[in-house]
């Protein structure tokens, strides 16, 4: 009881287990942009408060975590106090490769689960979906045809000039749209950019160039199944190769250019 009172940890485990989750929690919130809610436990909450969190239908997302994240210092970046420098993105790798915590508790492995962890990751598991999404986009945006040059990534959408500016900027000195007005164009801007947010900066010609130098993503149960997306949004498998360019870089070698 003495020990008790005193904040005595019997269970170091648990404890570093709960954090974990709690981590992840503030994760999704802040930086994955999932449902996971602003009602996560404290550090001192059990697993069983844990059990209440919405299940994986209920989310949009799912929890991904950078293998190089570290929770940032500072109150202004969100995070709590007791998880600053927390080494998140190495924890979650741990738990993963290695059933770090979970080891003998399935519960907690269901823990996870609810809260959207992926215990497979890598280019077939993660990130297919995108790729696929993304594709489709471009396939769609250039006649059913899925030629990607290696270079490109998805854009995000150009910054927007409020009316007021180009009405001013053309003379128009009796422009009286308001920030309502601005607000309205913008909004209306965004909802015409066909790539949406979550696809921002993905490198869809490097991706698909591994897919035909590498079968990055064919490999698996899934492989016959995704080819045959691939083949559906018209992928060049085989894209003809740029001209040769000469160039002297001191052995005089002849470079070709083009996707390579």
């Amino acid at each position: 009881m003495i020990l008790d009172g005193m904040g005595f940890v019997w269970d170091t485990g648990e404890r570093n287990f709960v954090r974990f989750v709690n981590a992840l929690r503030h994760y999704d919130r802040l930086e994955g942009g999932g449902g996971g809610g602003d009602n996560s436990p404290s550090s001192s909450s059990s697993s069983t408060s844990m059990s209440s969190s919405p299940s994986r239908r209920e989310r949009r997302t799912r929890v991904r975590v950078p293998s190089k994240f570290v929770v940032p210092r500072g109150i202004e970046n969100g995070w709590p106090s007791d998880l600053w420098d927390y080494p998140l993105g190495a924890k979650t790798m741990a738990v993963r490769q290695k059933e770090l915590y979970v080891v003998g508790h399935p519960h907690r492995k269901r823990v996870l689960e609810d809260l959207g962890f992926r215990w497979q990751v890598g280019n077939a598991a993660l990130g297919w979906l995108d790729v696929v999404h993304a594709a489709a986009i471009y396939s769609q945006m250039h006649g059913r045809a899925l030629n990607v040059p290696s270079s490109f990534e998805v854009p995000a959408p150009p910054p927007i000039v409020p009316p007021h500016v180009v009405a001013v900027a053309d003379g128009e000195d009796d422009y009286d749209g308001g920030a309502a007005g601005d607000a309205a164009t913008a909004a209306g801007c965004l909802d015409a950019w066909p790539w949406p947010e979550r696809l921002w900066g993905l490198k869809l010609g490097q991706r698909l160039k591994d897919v035909r130098l590498k079968g990055a993503y064919l490999k698996g149960p899934d492989a016959q199944l995704r080819k045959a997306q691939l083949d559906n949004l018209g992928f060049v498998w085989n894209p003809k190769r740029g001209r040769m360019k000469r160039f002297i870089d001191g052995e005089g070698d002849l470079t070709e250019s083009g996707n390579r």
